[in-house]
């Protein structure tokens, strides 16, 4: 299969420098028409030539041996550790994947075509870069010299149509007291935090709360990569940071985005993922009359993304942290944490709302837990505590 795929990708790439804009139906006609004739007087089965022909597409105009694995709808995440390293994610398992990059230039080439589609640069002089693919798929690439090992891909994929709430409770990340508490705090427009580690399923969760926001409402999304899929709302607006030209211009970040927002008239804003200073100004559209917004962040623990908070919102700007934590207080009314299970199932740790500042520290009041239950298994329990914020249920009529 081999020397027949090689003679053919000749034959195409030929064809191709004669006719240069050929467009993907041509191509695949033309591909079809050389893999499909019967004169090279050996037998090859249906399969194999569909296998060739399929391939050959993926060689020009796709991602060559790595577009089966974006493909694979049981694939969750595809990582590239140089030409010979692909491993992927599937089920609850990371395996080697059975395919290898040609060559190193061949992976650069790859990796121009995925940045290039949302019209990103990576180079020597900036190794480090988002971007993201057709279908919605996030890419992370990391160049020589920072990745030792060569060109570093990973390609976080999500499901063509995001998860219901009703879905996720189904797949055991939470109980349906927890999701019913969540739909109506998303109802009533509180300002809801989603942490969690890396593969928690913070987007995931992000999304399906998503779909019970008022359809009538103006709905504004800030990301640095573009992964949120906001269903039923027809006043969305996505936005976008842009990396610097290499003439080190033209740059946008999360909180020019941010301070863009609040002139767009939202009713509510979400962002993907506050990473640094732009918690700032997150927390001040959350605390001006931006009720219901939604946003996600890393770390290990409710308590520990308070601390992370602190310490982005000092990135921005030096202020007395007695001040930013009444900040806090003030505009994220729940932090709901998640986390990804030895056994690979992903699961809500924690629902908590936050009270009130005593002794110059957040106090949190614990809604669920997750504990151990006698069969050794885990389950998301109410702890009995009564909920402190009911003004915004009880405005929704939803107490």
């Amino acid at each position: 299969m081999n020397d027949r795929y090689a003679a053919l990708k000749e034959r195409v790439f030929l064809r191709l420098e004669e006719h240069p804009h050929m467009s993907d139906a041509e191509l695949r006609s033309l591909i079809d028409g050389m893999v499909f004739s019967t004169g090279t007087g050996e037998y090859v089965p249906t399969e194999e030539r569909i296998r060739i022909a399929e391939r050959l597409f993926n060689a020009f105009r796709g991602l060559d041996v790595l577009q089966p694995l974006v493909d694979d709808p049981a694939i969750t995440e595809v990582m590239i550790n140089g030409t010979k390293d692909i491993f992927i994610e599937k089920g609850n398992g990371i395996e080697r994947a059975e395919v290898t990059i040609e060559s190193e230039e061949k992976l650069f080439d790859l990796i121009q075509i995925m940045v290039g589609k949302v019209n990103r640069a990576v180079n020597e002089a900036n190794p480090i870069v988002d971007a993201r693919l057709p279908d919605g798929s996030r890419v992370h690439v990391v160049l020589p010299p920072v990745a030792l090992s060569g060109p570093t891909v990973t390609i976080r994929k999500f499901p063509a149509s995001p998860y219901t709430l009703e879905q996720l409770i189904e797949l055991g990340l939470m109980g349906e007291d927890a999701g019913e508490l969540l739909r109506r705090l998303v109802r009533a427009r509180y300002n809801v935090f989603i942490a969690g580690g890396t593969g928690s399923g913070k987007t995931t969760l992000l999304n399906a709360l998503a779909r019970h926001i008022d359809p009538g409402e103006r709905v504004v999304t800030i990301e640095d990569s573009a992964e949120l899929k906001i269903r039923g709302i027809a006043n969305l607006v996505s936005l976008e940071t842009r990396n610097a030209n290499a003439e080190g211009k033209g740059k946008i970040d999360m909180r020019d985005l941010i301070r863009a927002s609040l002139r767009m008239r939202p009713d509510r804003i979400i962002v993907g993922e506050v990473r640094g200073a732009e918690a700032y100004d997150m927390l001040q559209a959350m605390n001006t009359g931006h009720e219901g917004s939604l946003s996600t962040g890393h770390a290990n623990s409710v308590k520990d993304m308070l601390y992370r908070l602190e310490t982005m919102v000092l990135l921005g700007i030096q202020i007395p942290l007695e001040a930013i934590r009444r900040q806090i207080c003030s505009a994220i009314d729940v932090i709901i944490h998640l986390s990804k299970h030895r056994d690979g199932v992903r699961r809500v740790g924690e629902i908590s709302e936050l009270d009130d500042i005593v002794d110059g520290e957040i106090r949190l009041n614990p809604l669920f837990l997750l504990e151990r239950t006698p069969g050794g298994g885990m389950r998301l329990v109410p702890t009995g505590n009564p909920m402190k914020r009911v003004h915004k249920l009880a405005k929704a009529g939803l107490a």
